[in-house]
């Protein structure tokens, strides 16, 4: 597995920053004397839903992501490769994340912010469709 370790430190990177979110929507909801849960008004205009969809965009991401590149590491995928397609999404996720934080047209729907969700979602089926190429041969 040594030889998977900069997939292994990206796909860590991942887990932390869901995990911050999750503290940064917990924390900023609190600060704002709101309750756990969806934020009303879900609107991108909202600071407080921004900063939950962007908690919960990286947890609908995580899975379908990490599981597919432990499974590769198991099966065999190159290690260059693998970690290119790791560091890409997370590359995409933290760009994604700056770029919904921030606001503004930028990150409304069908902006900058959906081809970056887009993007993540390509770069989890190549790596889906990499490692299941690899796991039939």
């Amino acid at each position: 597995m040594e030889i998977y370790w900069l997939s292994i430190l990206g796909l860590l990177a991942l887990c932390l920053l869901s995990v911050a979110l999750a503290v940064y929507s917990g924390s900023s909801k609190g600060f704002a004397g709101k309750l756990s849960g969806p934020v009303i008004p879900a609107d991108d205009a909202n600071p407080l839903y921004r900063i939950d969809r962007v908690h919960m965009n990286s947890v609908e991401a995580l899975a379908p992501f990490v599981v597919p590149a432990v499974l590769a590491m198991t099966v065999g995928v190159g290690p260059v490769a693998l970690a290119v397609l790791v560091w890409a999404h997370l590359a995409i996720r933290l760009m994604h994340m700056v770029i919904y934080l921030r606001g503004g047209d930028a990150a409304k729907g069908g902006s900058v912010r959906t081809i970056l969700y887009v993007s993540g979602a390509a770069v989890t089926l190549v790596l889906i469709l990499v490692t299941g190429w690899a796991a039939l041969r």
